[in-house]
């Protein structure tokens, strides 16, 4: 899932400032499940707001919405109706909620609560990992499992670099060694021929070109 954190609330008062009537705009997705977007969070934040504003002396309508998704025209329609009655929306959806929402209303100031991190799965309590990169040709397969672009410091496609210390890396005893972790798994799946083939460089001109990405499955298309 996609992975963000809450803004700092210095930042997000600096941005909405110079507005009078702002609408906090949850996610009922990957925000919510990483406790940065959510309707919990939309509350806390928009408390947080009228506090500081009342502490100012200043008259701020601060009101709470949490969509579906922000990614998904269906859900974005839902606050048409209302959205001229708002000055800004601070979005505590990720990157692509904000611009797809700014795509959408476009007469309208939508600002980022939070900031999004990466992909990555929840480990524990209040611990989410990154896992992927998003970078187009999935070498998972070969590597038994475990992403050498994003797991790895140093994006080594062919390792280990010679850099880990009893399967932890050089920056630090708190990372493990992807390729460590990489050769642990193809041990046990008894893959270690995978090991011993040389995987070619990434060809980042198609698999991270200039430019937006776009998937079309025309099976799906209305």
């Amino acid at each position: 899932m996609i992975i963000a954190e809450r803004k700092p609330i210095e930042e997000i008062i600096e941005e909405v400032r110079n507005f009078d009537r702002i609408l906090i705009l949850g996610c009922n997705e990957c925000v919510t499940v990483c406790e940065a977007g959510g309707k919990k969070e939309v509350e806390v934040l928009a408390s947080a707001l009228r506090m500081y504003f009342i502490t100012q002396g200043l008259e701020k309508t601060i009101s709470e919405k949490t969509l579906e998704r922000q990614c998904d025209h269906e859900y974005l329609e839902e606050i048409r109706k209302n959205i001229d009655d708002y000055d800004a929306v601070v979005s505590l959806a990720c990157g692509v909620g904000v611009q797809f929402a700014a795509e959408k209303y476009l007469d309208m100031p939508l600002l980022p609560g939070v900031n999004t991190i990466c992909l990555g799965a929840n480990e524990d309590r209040g611990l989410w990992t990154e896992r992927c990169q998003a970078c187009g040709t999935c070498v998972l397969a070969r590597t038994g499992g475990i992403c050498p672009v994003s797991r790895c410091a140093k994006r080594v496609l062919n390792g280990p670099c010679g850099g880990s210390t009893n399967g932890k890396c050089e920056l630090g005893q708190d990372t493990d060694c992807a390729w460590q972790l990489i050769i642990d798994r193809l041990k046990s799946l008894d893959k270690m021929d995978d090991y011993e083939k040389i995987a070619p460089l990434k060809d980042w001109s198609t698999d991270r070109a200039g430019g937006p990405r776009t998937v079309t499955r025309e099976d799906v298309k209305i």
